[in-house]
């Protein structure tokens, strides 16, 4: 089996020039027309674009994707949305593709392209932030810090801003910064993000996290879950997700919101894995947080996947 991985890449690399070559032919489009026109929206869609594009050898094509690749880390959303016109301007003349005859391919074409930088820009938007290290000297970060506790304990008044009180909401000690350190101020803001939009369900979390023997640190497992939902994001995993969430709802490309939703959903749906686990103690935790990643993977490996930020609380 090992073997066959090794050399079925090989060979199909090989093959393949004679294999576009032929469809071409048979079907007088070329493999970008074919993926438009027959691969289904979302992510089987874009991941077939994706892919045909870095297998491109045509010069124009390599140039156009190293010049869409340097701008879309600090693009905004008006210059992210002329990647496309670009993109199917030189695309079209390099395939000989007639707008007049084929007036559709602009459209689907360039959808794909939006949805695949914007991506891309979301992983630099995201990176960013984990990079960005909590400072107490900072008056957004210790006002995000503060609004936390709030939206969390709104009838329990914090007495300090170093304080024991933090470890009741799932902080390891006395000041919550010393927690923010691998994923940084990314951590922090999507713990808030999950207590602002959906506050039911988060409370609905944290009173869970207390239970007395099922019970587990809140706000450092929601930190963990920052890091998974960084890791899919990072590794390309959630571009199923992502992808699909665009075509679903019509957006031009995802933002550091969907980021933030899809790291609600995760910490919902891992408070419910982890009831429904039943572990001994938080000891089982890497355990249980191992097989939730699995699964949430394995979903992801179906081009139909999304992940809905539906969460519904029965009752807090």
């Amino acid at each position: 089996m090992f073997i066959l991985d090794k050399i079925l890449p090989f060979i199909f690399s090989y093959i393949r020039p004679f294999i576009k070559w032929f469809l071409h032919v048979f079907t007088r489009l070329s493999e970008l027309q074919r993926i438009c026109y027959g691969a289904r929206a979302g992510a089987s869609r874009c991941r077939q674009i994706e892919r045909s594009l870095l297998q491109s050898k045509q010069p124009e094509i390599k140039i156009l994707l190293h010049e869409l690749d340097e701008a879309s880390a600090y693009a905004s959303d008006k210059e992210l949305l002329y990647f496309a016109p670009r993109a199917v301007q030189i695309v079209s003349r390099v395939k000989r593709i007639k707008s007049n005859v084929h007036p559709d391919f602009g459209r689907l074409f360039g959808n794909c392209v939006t949805t695949i930088w914007g991506y891309k820009r979301l992983m630099h938007q995201v990176e960013e932030l984990r990079a960005e290290q909590y400072d107490s000297d900072n008056l957004d970060h210790e006002r995000k810090l503060w609004e936390l506790w709030q939206l969390l304990m709104p009838d329990t008044p914090l007495t300090g801003r170093i304080s024991k009180q933090w470890q009741e909401i799932g902080f390891q000690g006395d000041d919550p910064k010393t927690d923010f350190r691998g994923m940084g101020i990314l951590g922090l803001d999507n713990l808030l993000y999950f207590a602002s939009a959906y506050n039911d369900a988060a409370k609905h979390v944290l009173l869970h996290s207390m239970h007395p023997t099922l019970g587990y640190t809140y706000a450092i497992v929601g930190i963990n879950l920052t890091a998974l939902a960084f890791n899919l994001l990072r590794t390309g995993a959630a571009k199923t997700h992502f992808y699909n969430q665009v075509a679903l709802h019509k957006q031009n490309f995802s933002t550091i919101e969907d980021f933030h939703k899809l790291y609600c959903y995760l910490f919902f749906e891992f408070d419910r894995f982890w009831m429904d686990s039943s572990p001994r103690n938080i000891m089982d935790f890497r355990e249980v947080y191992q097989a939730f990643e699995i699964t949430k993977l394995e979903a992801l490996h179906n081009d139909n996947t999304i992940f809905k930020t539906n969460l519904v609380v029965e009752s807090v």
